[in-house]
């Protein structure tokens, strides 16, 4: 194994130390305010670096540790007792320092178990009973991307790292356990046995404890939820999982993680989805009722292959996990949906790039697909469309070059059986494109004036090239003519009653909105005339068509509906709806900033801590570091 690429986000010495494996008993017990983890994190690990003396793993100030020992390995505890200090390291984590009673050898093994208690630190979330759908009982659920697992248990928290693990957790009776694990076993009415057998870093360890049911909805997948949302949950998946599989497989090669399950979270979790290997963590948002954003989770099954199983090193690179799922979802997309439909899909991505490089200026630092991340910055505060929508270019850009969409799917095989269970850096994955290509690397692609690689990694700016989305004008077309006549001063109703939007699928739709967004304010009267003719989109329950009327309800000051933003705010606190609204109240008038800070006053509890701290930022408000 090649020495693992050096990480400024970790204080850990991830070049000393190779782990084998990694076991964790876990005791959760829900407290009047937060809980807590008890845990026992069981090291096994093999040196790397001839005389390494200390072993330094990443911690949090909320992790206290209560011991570590020295274990033969395969031995049981107590063990031998070592000396152990946490050092601050940075505002999202710290050191822990363990030493050793000799130095290791190069090669050999030794076992380190760690004795901690984990509670309130960011990457492990406790919800109130009112937080929840069921509104009955607590929940509680960890969240590692990008450097939080950290607070969660003592480990080498960089992507750069790759070991299996195994868990046994201990619940209140009448909650059940549910981890990112290839086995899942219930010992007895509170115990819980996980293992998962392939390599992973440590940020895709993911635990959820709380009153949550399953349902069988594929030969290898089930739903997990509350059970107040488990048929809703049965109903929306049944069946769609396993054809998004088997066409992933087709393209990219065999799913290597066995089962693909999904648990569906309180409203409260911030994001769309959390691809943790065989159990993604997704928003109840996708519970459309109409199955119209179930194409959501192909996202997170693409990462199966591009993130989980092929990891970037660094959170630098970002890119090569999210950049080469976009392709990867587009692709499985336009197998199932076909090509007109992708387009539109990919031409919402676009839009959304626009409008973040419209606000960061083009040539911010963050602009580019290879971001230096300094000592210090927390990775997730580098979150953005880049690395998602240019990453995207990129890759197309590469297809492009080969000019065979065949020969092209055949070397994303070829790149995923090279590098799977690795992580890897953009000059590996472009080295071995080269090499697979050898004619294009003979030709010089890699330097062609204004597309060189070099430029796309480390130029800030619009993608030098952007793939051809003209499928999609069949689609686009019509909802471009219709967002020109509600923008207009006078409104032609008879053209505008000749338009049938009933059969448009959820993407035309955003894209009409998007449409009405760009051109919006409307004219006086229009917005409102608007929201009585669609009924279809002003009273969706759709998340994706409500955050763009709430982006509309705002942009035009339409305080007769200023309710339904509320109600949307109220009713998830999935980051990429949150964020939009509250910038858009802020940046608008008297009443969209009142209504900002109503809000966020009455929701800030049920929002998850980062989610908090951002809210706070675009109303200018105090953040307390965690």
């Amino acid at each position: 194994m090649a020495a693992p690429v050096r990480d400024a986000a970790s204080a850990s010495d991830a070049g000393a130390w190779e782990p084998q494996h990694v076991h964790l008993g876990l005791r959760v017990s829900f407290a009047a305010g937060a809980g807590r983890v008890r845990g026992a994190a069981r090291l096994a690990l093999r040196c790397a670096r001839e005389g390494a003396a200390e072993l330094r793993l990443d911690a949090h100030p909320s992790l206290a540790v209560r011991r570590a020992a020295l274990l033969p390995p395969g031995g049981n505890p107590p063990g031998e007792t070592l000396p152990v200090r946490c050092c601050p390291f940075a505002s999202y984590g710290s050191a822990l320092h363990i030493d050793l009673p000799r130095p290791a050898r190069a090669g050999e093994r030794l076992d380190v178990l760690i004795e901690y208690e984990a509670g309130d630190g960011p990457g492990v979330c406790w919800l109130t009973p009112e937080q929840t759908a069921g509104k009955q009982k607590p929940f509680m659920y960890t969240q590692g991307q990008a450097v939080l697992n950290r607070s969660f248990f003592p480990c080498f928290d960089t992507p750069s790292v790759k070991c299996p693990y195994s868990a046994t957790v201990e619940v209140p009776e009448g909650f059940t356990a549910v981890m990112s694990a290839t086995s899942w076993e219930k010992q007895n009415d509170t115990t819980f046995v996980f293992k998962m057998s392939q390599p992973i870093p440590s940020y895709l360890i993911a635990l959820a404890v709380g009153d949550i049911v399953s349902a069988e909805v594929g030969p290898r997948s089930r739903v997990w939820a509350e059970p107040c949302l488990i048929e809703a949950a049965k109903k929306e998946y049944d069946g769609v999982i396993e054809e998004f599989l088997v066409v992933g497989e087709k393209l990219f090669g065999p799913y290597v993680w066995g089962r693909y399950d999904i648990l569906f979270m309180p409203p409260s979790f911030p994001f769309g989805g959390m691809e943790n290997p065989c159990l993604t963590f997704v928003t109840p948002c996708l519970l459309a009722g109409d199955r119209s954003l179930v194409d959501v989770i192909i996202h997170e099954i693409s990462h199966s292959w591009f993130g989980n199983l092929v990891t970037n090193a660094t959170w630098g690179e970002f890119w090569l996990n999210e950049g080469f799922t976009m392709y990867a979802q587009r692709r499985i997309s336009t197998e199932i949906y076909g090509l007109a439909y992708t387009c539109l899909e990919a031409a919402t991505g676009r839009a959304l790039l626009r409008q973040h490089m419209d606000n960061t200026g083009e040539d911010h630092p963050l602009n580019k697909l290879r971001v230096v991340i300094e000592p210090g910055v927390n990775p997730d505060d580098t979150y953005n469309e880049t690395p998602y929508e240019k990453g995207y270019c990129f890759v197309s850009y590469l297809a492009h070059l080969v000019g065979d969409q065949s020969k092209f799917d055949a070397f994303l095989q070829a790149y995923v059986n090279r590098f799977k269970f690795q992580s890897i850096t953009a000059d590996d994955a472009l080295a071995f494109f080269l090499e697979h290509f050898p004619e294009l690397k003979e030709k010089g692609v890699d330097s062609i004036p204004g597309f060189e690689f070099d430029r796309w990694l480390n130029t800030p700016g619009w993608p030098p090239y952007l793939p051809d989305l003209s499928p999609g004008e069949q689609l686009m077309k019509p909802a471009d003519e219709l967002a020109a006549l509600w923008e207009a001063n006078s409104l032609n109703m008879e053209a505008i009653k000749a338009v049938d939007i009933t059969a448009w699928r959820v993407y035309q739709l955003i894209y009409f909105l998007d449409r009405v967004l760009e051109k919006s304010p409307l004219p006086e009267g229009n917005v409102e005339r608007l929201s009585k003719m669609y009924p279809k989109i002003s009273k969706a329950q759709n998340a994706e068509l409500r955050l763009r009327w709430c982006q509309i309800i705002l942009k035009n000051n339409l305080e007769a509906e200023y309710s339904k933003v509320k109600e949307f705010l109220h009713s998830q606190g999935k980051q990429k709806y949150t964020l939009p609204l509250y910038r858009a109240m802020w940046g608008g008038s008297e009443s969209a900033r009142a209504l900002a800070t109503e809000t966020f006053s009455a929701t800030a509890p049920q929002l998850h801590i980062n989610v908090q701290n951002y809210v706070k930022k675009i109303l200018g408000l105090e953040v307390v570091d965690n």
